[in-house]
């Protein structure tokens, strides 16, 4: 089980991945997004690490 994500899991981390991505201006679709920047899925990251960095320091 180790190393494995649940379905859940899954579809927890793609809502997260798609508000941010929002938040930041860049549009993603369901599936393949091949067609991002370097730039554009940097700030998806980014802004991802940002928001569980803050809500780690609200706990």
């Amino acid at each position: 089980m180790k190393g494995e994500m649940t379905q859940k899991g899954k579809e927890a981390l793609e809502r997260f991945k798609m508000e941010s991505a929002n938040e930041v201006g860049v549009t993603l679709n369901n599936g393949y997004n091949g067609d991002l920047t370097s730039r554009q899925a940097g700030s998806i990251g980014g802004q991802m690490v940002k928001k569980m960095i803050d809500a780690y320091k609200m706990q």
